[in-house]
């Protein structure tokens, strides 16, 4: 039978009246408990970081999982709910580091690598108290006292077991990856790690010639909004369909997109025209000879995602920088010229 609510409910006091019902009676055991072991539903929770306070995403994010795991438990499951505790990352060292008063990672080095560790494995653990009081508040079920924690051995040793598995299998190769980079920290860093210190900063772009060889004082007219990368430049991306120009320009012929004439100073006189397709294979000579490369390098290739919205439909191509150029230097099997250290030198 249902009991009757009455008119003015008082939403909180219910709910900490359900929760004291849950503990006293152990209900999220018995859910486990008296359910099939041979029918088992797998559930480990994604690892919140224990040294940050929880938020209200954390919530919304916990709900959608205790919903299906009640529902899977609902349907006959036994469905063991695994916590854990993610205890590493650049959050807890970054927290070491203002507490212990270094910068960067060579005094990090300094300070000792064991003790700044040690260091980290207590500052984790800072906001448990808040964690547990908060998942006890939410209703949400999940076993708190036998959780995997990122920075135990066992932990780690399984995650190196799977990762020579999948080498075992060939499943793993050795190549290069675009990501967001620390240099004060020299790690790569995730998404969530660079949206947490975010901001847009004004960088200069510049207007650079290259030679085209073969053609007497012809140049192809470049754009880029990250000149430091042009060390490490080994082609040009041009888009296949757009139309291109070859103008007389205060006594040089330069090559651009039609559409982006309006970034040249004063006069010019019309040479010739032909699509980005037309001029694809041309080689020019490099910015700079600062490194030699491995492999066939210094012409022009075509890419989609070149466009006229800004610059002159002729994109510089430097691999180790970049999403769209090492995906075209994995077409062209152009080389990969890194002359940044991990300092960001």
């Amino acid at each position: 039978m249902y009991k009757p609510l009455p008119e003015k409910l008082n939403f909180p006091a219910l709910e900490k009246e359900i929760l004291h019902f849950w503990q006293q009676q152990d209900i999220f055991a018995r859910t486990i408990n008296e359910r099939d072991e041979n029918k088992p539903f797998v559930f480990f929770e994604g690892p919140p970081t224990a040294n940050g306070r929880p938020g209200i995403h954390h919530v919304i994010s916990r709900t959608v999982k205790d919903v299906v795991c009640r529902l899977k438990t609902m349907q006959g499951y036994r469905v063991e709910r695994k916590a854990g505790w993610d205890t590493h990352g650049l959050p807890v060292e970054i927290e070491v580091e203002k507490f212990l008063g270094l910068d960067g990672k060579d005094q990090v080095i300094e300070y000792g690598i064991g003790p700044f560790n040690a260091k980290c494995k207590e500052s984790v653990w800072s906001y448990k108290q808040e964690w547990d009081e908060l998942t006890r508040r939410i209703g949400f079920w999940v076993d708190l006292d036998h959780p995997y924690i990122t920075y135990t051995n066992d932990y780690i040793e399984t995650v190196w077991w799977i990762l020579k598995q999948f080498w075992q299998k060939q499943l793993i190769y050795q190549g290069f990856k675009i990501l967001p980079y620390c240099p004060h920290c020299e790690t790569p860093l995730s998404s969530h790690e660079v949206s947490q210190g975010y901001e847009d900063v004004k960088d200069p772009s510049i207007y650079v010639k290259a030679k085209v060889k073969g053609q007497e004082n012809t140049y192809f007219l470049v754009w880029t909004t990250t000149p430091w990368t042009l060390i490490s430049n080994v082609a040009l991306a041009f888009n296949p369909e757009i139309e291109y120009v070859k103008v007389l320009h205060r006594k040089e012929n330069l090559i651009l997109a039609k559409s982006r004439l309006l970034v040249l100073d004063g006069e010019y006189e019309l040479v010739g025209e032909f699509t980005g397709e037309n001029l694809a294979g041309l080689e020019y000579e490099p910015f700079y000879a600062f490194i030699t490369p491995d492999k066939h390098a210094y012409y022009t290739t075509l890419g989609d995602f070149v466009t006229t919205t800004d610059g002159t439909g002729i994109v510089h191509i430097a691999p180790a920088f970049g999403e769209d150029d090492y995906q075209l230097g994995l077409k062209y099997d152009l080389p990969v010229l890194q002359p940044v250290d991990k300092s960001g030198r």
